[in-house]
C-alpha cells in the first residue's frame, strides 16, 4: 500500500459519453487542424494528405473491403476583390458568422492565416463560438428531417 500512498487518488471516473456541444467543438477543432496543416504545407510547397477509409466491392470476389483513399480538403480561404486573403470558418457546409454580418477574417500574409486559424481553434476550445456552432448544427440537422 505504500506505493499507492504516493499517488493522489480521486473518485472520478471516465464519462461514458461526451456532451453534444463538446463533440461539436472537437469536430470543428479537427477541421481547423486540417486547415492549419494545409496552409503550412502550401507555404512550404509540400503536399498535405489525410487518408480515410472507403468501402468498395471487389469485382473479382464480390466481397466488400476497406481501402485507404486520400481525403479531399478544401481551403477555407479565398481572395477578395481587392486581392486580400479572407478566411471563412465552416461547420459542415455552413459558414459561421463570427460577428453580426461578418463571416470572414481578412489576413495580410500566409503566416497571418495560420495565426488566425490557431486563434479560432483556441476560441472554439474555450467555447466562444458555441452559439454559432449550435446554429450551424441545427441548420444542418434540419436538412435531414424531410
Amino acid at each position: 500500500m505504500s506505493t499507492l500512498g504516493n499517488l493522489k487518488l480521486v473518485a472520478d471516473t471516465k464519462p461514458k459519453q461526451i456532451s453534444a456541444i463538446q463533440h461539436r467543438r472537437n469536430k470543428l477543432i479537427h477541421r481547423l487542424w486540417e486547415q492549419i496543416e494545409l496552409a503550412k504545407s502550401q507555404i512550404e510547397g509540400t503536399q498535405f494528405v489525410v487518408k480515410k477509409y472507403r468501402s468498395i466491392v471487389d469485382k473479382d470476389t464480390g466481397l466488400k473491403k476497406q481501402v485507404e483513399v486520400p481525403k479531399r480538403i478544401r481551403e477555407w480561404w479565398f481572395k477578395n476583390e481587392t486581392g486580400k486573403v479572407c478566411l471563412s470558418i465552416k461547420y459542415g457546409t455552413s459558414v459561421l458568422e463570427l460577428a453580426k454580418g461578418k463571416p470572414s477574417i481578412e489576413v495580410a500574409s500566409p503566416q497571418d492565416l495560420i495565426k488566425a486559424l490557431e486563434t479560432i481553434k483556441q476560441a472554439v476550445a474555450v467555447g466562444e463560438l458555441d452559439a454559432q456552432i449550435e446554429q450551424a448544427s441545427s441548420h444542418l440537422r434540419a436538412g435531414f428531417q424531410h
